[in-house]
């Protein structure tokens, strides 16, 4: 019997999901197990698969549309069934699909609500007694936009190949790929200046479900959690010496970072400070008996923190192994959930962009965060003498209702030690 496929709950912090794309279209039929779209939750993009075979009747949210969990998607059941009546539910309005489903998996059709950024063609300078030119304009889907901004292509001098001339992505692929033959004049026009220039124009872009799970996410730290800040400098040049030693040892591929060694040092100086490896919990504060490092990995729609389980326990090369896999799978977005949520801390790492101070906002309900910079070479005075050494700049958030002053000076005390002497990390 025909009935609608609601919005699964595919991770254990989402609350709606984006449909990425359709991997089935209306009127394939499909078994038990298999993939029938693919879902930008709020740290990944998942698979949604189907329980039972069937077919896929109607799709209800196209490629690009939100979903709150429970909500109908889509229709399915037995080939040729009627599904008027489910229809003529309320919710129940296909859009951007068409009756063989085409829709579904490239571009949705220009509705009211359809997820596309209107953009004016070319704007006049308002003189007085003189509106500017609205009439010409252009219409742009969200990932044409993203595209063209990361690659600077000019939108004005393309004609969309959508409907109703809507920019879509193949056309900025052409474009880019050298393919295009629809580039105008208009690109290679020089530029006038005008002693008068009007508002700019501007696009707006359909927040991704990441985005908005870290704006609801870090909302909660900063004005509700009580934050104060500890600085450290770090002499860094035995750790480098070590790195070196580690890899004249093994392949390119298996090669350690010092972030890795920092992540080791974080860990083993988290088990001698409970404190700082906790979390608050209202009535009752959590101690781990593990250090679950969340280590923080740039991706294109925010940030992500995937987790090195037990990283008190495993060695510099387990440990930069783990790393690269789950930063890998991330930038892909195919963690899974157990692999970027329950981090005890977490470490925040900018010092690859020369960053050389920074401070980062807890990640609740850890109690605690690194923010580390670059090591730079600097004078310093050791023995009464000027000498140069690697420092590099370490801050910890610290959430006041857990940590004390005291208790976050004495954790970066032996995090520092641990570091200036990586023996500690073994002994």
């Amino acid at each position: 019997m025909a009935e609608k496929f609601l919005m699964p709950k595919l991770s254990p912090t989402m609350e709606e999901g984006q449909i990425s794309r359709w991997v089935k279209n209306e009127g394939d039929s499909y078994d038990a197990g298999e993939t029938l779209a693919e879902v930008d939750t709020d740290k990944a993009t998942m698979e949604m698969t189907a329980l039972s075979g069937g077919t896929l009747l109607k799709i209800l949210k196209a490629a690009g549309d939100t979903a709150l969990l429970g909500e109908a998607i889509a229709i399915t059941g037995k080939k040729g069934e009627d599904i008027a009546a489910l229809l003529s539910e309320p919710g129940a309005i296909a859009t951007g699909s068409t009756s063989n489903g085409s829709k579904a998996v490239s571009e949705p059709e220009p509705k009211a609500e359809a997820p596309a950024v209107s953009l004016p063609a070319a704007q006049t300078p308002k003189t007085e007694g003189q509106s500017p030119k609205t009439d010409s304009r252009m219409i742009v889907s969200p990932i044409a936009a993203r595209m063209a901004a990361e690659n600077g292509v000019d939108l004005k001098a393309i004609v969309g190949s959508g409907p109703n001339g809507r920019i879509i992505k193949r056309d900025i692929e052409a474009v880019v790929s050298g393919q295009s033959s629809v580039i105008s004049g208009e690109s290679q026009r020089s530029f006038t200046p005008s002693a008068q220039v009007g508002s700019s124009a501007y696009r707006d872009e359909n927040t991704s479900k990441m985005r908005q799970i870290i704006a609801s996410r870090l909302a909660e730290s900063i004005g509700p959690i009580p934050t104060f800040y500890l600085t450290v400098e770090i002499e860094m040049d035995a750790c480098f010496a070590l790195r070196k030693s580690v890899n004249a040892t093994v392949s390119d591929a298996e090669k350690i970072s010092l972030n890795d060694i920092v992540v080791k040092a974080a860990a083993m100086a988290l088990v001698k400070h409970p404190f700082v490896n906790a979390s608050y919990q209202s009535s009752s504060i959590r101690f781990y008996e593990q250090a679950d490092i969340g280590v923080a990995v740039a991706i294109e729609d925010g940030l992500i923190t995937p987790v090195i389980r037990g990283a008190n326990l495993k060695g510099f090369l387990e440990i930069s192994a783990e790393i690269k896999d789950l930063a890998a799978k991330a930038k892909a977005k195919k963690l899974q959930p157990e692999e970027y949520t329950g981090a005890t801390f977490s470490i925040s790492n900018l010092g690859m962009f020369g960053i050389k101070e920074f401070t980062a906002i807890i990640n609740p309900p850890e109690a605690g965060i690194l923010a580390v910079g670059s090591a730079a070479a600097t004078p310093v005075v050791r023995d009464g003498e000027i000498v140069v050494r690697s420092i590099m700049n370490v801050t910890m958030s610290c959430d006041h209702r857990v940590i004390d002053g005291a208790t976050g000076a004495r954790f970066l005390q032996t995090f520092k030690q641990m570091l200036e002497n990586p023996g500690m990390m073994s002994a």
